[in-house]
């Protein structure tokens, strides 16, 4: 459970972090649009901080460790949420300081980005998996 509650402060950290980069980044930079920066902070809040609080109560309370699609779970998805938010960082900066992007870089930024989603629903998928078989034994085992 330990490593679980340490995963979700890191990822808290970095959504703080995420959200001051976003401000002072738009703010030295008189940018006042929308940006893919502003979404960092919450992603990394909601899918990171969030997600992990809540494997770790599920890890408390049922065998979801022991179950084989949970190893995949956190293979997966500790991938996919910072090759996502890398993305989006990387989006981000180019919207703020205007860089034209030629459209091999603009796709590659996007179907990179778009694999890091990937990888976040399969690792959900096999969480909830995970979380099914755990729960499913331990109402054969009552």
């Amino acid at each position: 459970m330990k490593k679980y509650i340490k995963l979700a402060m890191i990822y808290a950290v970095a959504a703080m972090v995420g959200g001051v980069f976003y401000r002072e980044f738009t703010k030295w930079n008189n940018f006042s649009e929308n940006t893919m920066l502003g979404k960092v902070h919450t992603h990394l809040f909601v899918l990171g901080m969030i997600v992990f609080l809540l494997v770790a109560i599920f890890a408390r309370l049922t065998a979801v460790e022991k179950e084989k699609p949970f190893r995949c779970f956190m293979i997966t998805y500790n991938i996919g949420l910072p090759l996502t938010v890398a993305l989006m960082v990387a989006r981000g900066v180019t919207e703020v300081k205007g860089i034209a992007l030629s459209r091999g870089l603009d796709a590659a930024i996007s179907g990179i980005a778009g694999i890091g989603h990937l990888l976040i629903g399969v690792g959900i998928i096999t969480l909830l998996i995970a979380l099914k078989r755990a729960g499913k034994k331990e109402t054969q085992a009552v």
